[in-house]
């Protein structure tokens, strides 16, 4: 194995890690508060995060959609190359994005999460989006994954209303 296919695999690694964090977390809470107060509370601090990072991508609202794209593109892990994204739509109303992989929902996958949990799972980790692009001043409608659906997220980002 090459340098960077052993750093490849060290993130992946690392993003799996945080993915089990998330399930860790969400598992403890449940007894606590219950599913929903637990999904609540998390999609909160997970926003949170999202938000803290909005700065990098703000310059380019409200409507520089190529520039945005170009710079979440490169800026996601590993410039996008582990999530494998397909830009759909890029124009002066929006920008589109599927996700085809996704290394935190493959790390649930293979710790034996499914159903409605792994799709709880996606909500809670997918809600970071929402604090990036939201607070850099753009409207984000996304779509995290559900069962019986392939791939990942998919993001819709416009200007907002």
């Amino acid at each position: 194995m090459n340098e960077v296919d052993d750093l490849r695999q060290q993130l992946t690694m690392a993003l799996k890690s945080r993915a089990l964090v998330y399930a860790a977390v969400y598992e403890e809470l449940i007894p606590e508060v219950g599913a929903q107060r637990a999904e609540d509370i998390l999609k909160r601090a997970v926003y949170k995060r999202g938000a803290a990072i909005s700065p990098k991508f703000a310059a380019h609202a409200p409507a520089d959609f190529v520039g945005l794209r170009d710079k979440f593109l490169d800026f996601v892990p590993d410039h996008g190359r582990l999530f494998s994204p397909e830009v759909r739509k890029c124009d002066t109303d929006g920008l589109e994005i599927k996700f085809h992989e996704c290394p935190l929902k493959n790390a649930w996958v293979e710790a034996g999460y499914d159903g409605e949990t792994l799709a709880t799972l996606c909500r809670i980790a997918g809600i970071v989006d929402h604090g990036t692009f939201e607070a850099a001043g753009f409207h984000l409608d996304s779509k995290t994954w559900t069962p019986g659906e392939t791939g990942c997220c998919t993001l819709n980002i416009s200007k907002r209303g």
